[in-house]
């Protein structure tokens, strides 16, 4: 085997041991009570411990998050009234996905800690990405572009109605 020195990484790695204030700069918590902002923070659902995002930055089309208001990061923290309802949320979400997307699956899952890939480690969060059959290509390994073939505007239009039939 050969070895890839990249020395810069260490620097990386340290920088997670550093406290930082994550609260301030989660995006999570900026749009969890600003319900006037919500289609420009791309909240489609709010309910009374947690709501539904849009991922800014998709896998594919439909694909939102789900999260508690309160800001915590790991699954023993939430109350069991929070996790009843976020689970109730991933279950609606997943309606509201197939009867807009019609997808062959859903992927469901949460990154909980910076080690397991949590973009915002401190605020757990749960994805929801709706997957077709065929829906990889050549372009994410060649091209290293993601095609997604709706716009946001679109998305959140769809989802926000979906979303409000089931919650109203």
């Amino acid at each position: 085997m050969e070895n890839l020195w990249s020395p810069w990484r260490s620097q990386y790695i340290e920088s997670f041991d550093k406290p930082n204030s994550e609260h301030e700069e989660c995006f999570l918590c900026s749009g969890s009570s600003a319900i006037d902002e919500d289609e420009p923070r791309l909240i489609v659902a709010r309910r009374e411990l947690c709501f539904v995002v849009m991922n800014r930055f998709p896998y594919n089309s439909g694909h939102i998050l789900v999260a508690p208001h309160r800001h915590i990061g790991e699954l023993p923290l939430l109350t069991t009234l929070e996790r009843t309802e976020i689970m109730e949320t991933v279950n609606i979400s997943c309606e509201v996905l197939t009867e807009i997307y019609r997808p062959h699956g859903i992927n469901i899952g949460a990154n909980i800690g910076r080690a397991a890939g949590a973009g915002v480690p401190g605020h757990i969060h749960f994805h929801l990405v709706p997957r077709w059959n065929g829906d990889t290509n050549f372009m994410p390994l060649i091209a290293e572009v993601k095609v997604i073939s709706e716009s946001m505007e679109r998305a959140y239009h769809q989802l926000k109605e979906n979303f409000g039939k089931k919650f109203s």
